[in-house]
């Protein structure tokens, strides 16, 4: 099980959940997802939760504003993406079309931030690290492997986060699908489905994906823990199986495993 001590730029470094029900989600991902979570105070009343496994970090949750509410934002993951200056980063982002709805700040003392908004409308996170590198572990039940770009306007999408990280674009070997690999150097990290695939009735976003020993029976075991199933667990030719799934509270995620693990016919 591979250890993370540094994330290069350009990859997916975090992944932070903003929820209605901070507790439920504690208990909804570590039964699902094996996470053990601890609590750091954020104020008088707030509080920020680290979820590891075998003692790394692998995601964090925290309460959503009453202002994020009234204006109708539903609980969501943020994907968070490594870069050596969130502030040269944030304002590139601008340049090639972007908007930054947070401007670079401090997190204390454990790395340096920016919210942007692609030019198609899918919201992430810049993310300098200081103290904090982000995810700690890859490769076991829980952790995070890859996230699809979600997007009605994927040549606009290629052209910014091109420009903003240096990402390449590619397709399958023998795949009609027109699904679009993204890699970051060599490393491939994340894709970008058609758009004709995409819910209409669903805004642009960054969809990401944990790894999972058996992506059928995670499937089932969401949707006994209050969890819905958006897309059902279907196979993907020498990927695996995956899911599209909602926590209690509505946050959306997608689930991977292996192809070989047993599932129903």
């Amino acid at each position: 099980m591979p250890h993370i001590d540094k994330h290069p730029p350009g990859a997916f470094c975090w992944i932070e959940l903003a929820t209605t029900d901070q507790n439920a989600a504690k208990s909804f991902y570590s039964s699902l997802l094996g996470w053990a979570s601890q609590d750091f105070p954020m104020g008088p009343t707030d509080f920020y939760t680290m979820f590891q496994l075998e003692g790394r970090d692998t995601a964090a949750a925290y309460t959503m504003r009453p202002e994020e509410r009234s204006q109708g934002v539903p609980p969501h993951w943020m994907i968070y993406i490594a870069v050596e200056s969130a502030d040269d980063a944030a304002n590139r982002a601008a340049q090639l079309g972007g908007r930054v709805l947070g401007p670079p700040f401090d997190v204390y003392d454990v790395g340096r931030m920016a919210v942007v908004q692609d030019p198609t409308g899918a919201i992430f996170a810049l993310w300098q690290p200081k103290k904090h590198t982000g995810t700690g572990i890859a490769g076991v039940h829980g952790t995070l492997c890859w996230a699809d770009l979600i997007t009605p306007n994927p040549a606009r999408a290629k052209e910014f986060y091109a420009g903003l990280f240096g990402w390449r674009f590619y397709a399958g070997q023998n795949d009609p699908s027109g699904y679009q690999h993204i890699a970051n150097g060599e490393t491939s990290i994340g894709g970008i489905p058609p758009a004709e695939f995409r819910d209409s009735n669903a805004p642009p976003h960054w969809l990401a994906y944990f790894y999972v020993s058996n992506c059928d029976e995670t499937a089932a075991q969401a949707k006994e823990l209050g969890g819905k199933t958006l897309l059902a667990p279907m196979a993907i030719e020498k990927v695996g199986r995956m899911a599209i799934l909602a926590d209690p509270q509505g946050a959306v995620f997608a689930v991977i495993g292996p192809e070989d693990s047993p599932h129903p016919s």
